[in-house]
């Protein structure tokens, strides 16, 4: 079973990632206005990235026998000034999602619920991977503000055939 205090962030967590997920969403739909396909698709894919991420801890939840509590999230922003600052945003999403990832180890160490915190690890590595990213990304982005083309060369050349992870937990519902 699950600690109560790590049960609870959990859910709060879930909230998180799916206003990731919205915030991506509107970051792709931006890029797809802009006629910036690459941008569009790269975003929609972590757009479901972040979907897949609350719902592994939906089934984390489920199979810890905790109760599943799916929070409001609030609004994404959808009008962005230029081609950086969905990038900007973006990174700066990553920041705080790291921040409340490394919340829920700390959480998981001072309940001593050993289970919850060796879950946690999967997203501590995904969180390296995703401030590299975006970070990589927004040095690229505005570095060409005056070439889309290379923008987009960069994104098919630098951000396709991940594949699927097979240490990745099982998300609810796949």
């Amino acid at each position: 079973m699950a600690a109560q205090r790590f049960v609870e962030q959990l859910n709060a967590q879930i909230g998180n990632e799916l206003a990731a997920h919205n915030q991506y969403l509107a970051c792709a739909i931006y890029y797809d206005a802009q006629t910036m396909p690459q941008m569009a698709a790269f975003f929609y894919g972590q757009a479901l990235e972040e979907r897949d991420h609350a719902m592994m801890m939906v089934q984390y939840l489920l199979d810890t026998d905790a109760d599943v509590t799916i929070p409001a999230v609030p609004a994404a922003i959808s009008t962005f000034d230029d081609i950086v600052a969905p990038v900007a945003l973006a990174l700066e999403q990553e920041k705080r999602v790291t921040a409340q990832i490394n919340e829920l180890i700390r959480i998981t160490r001072d309940e001593f619920d050993f289970a919850s915190e060796q879950f946690m690890g999967w997203f501590i590595k995904e969180q390296v991977e995703e401030m590299a990213t975006m970070s990589d990304l927004l040095t690229v982005v505005g570095r060409n503000l005056d070439n889309i083309n290379n923008i987009e060369a960069y994104v098919v050349r630098e951000q396709g055939g991940e594949g699927v992870d097979p240490t990745a937990p099982r998300a609810a519902g796949a």
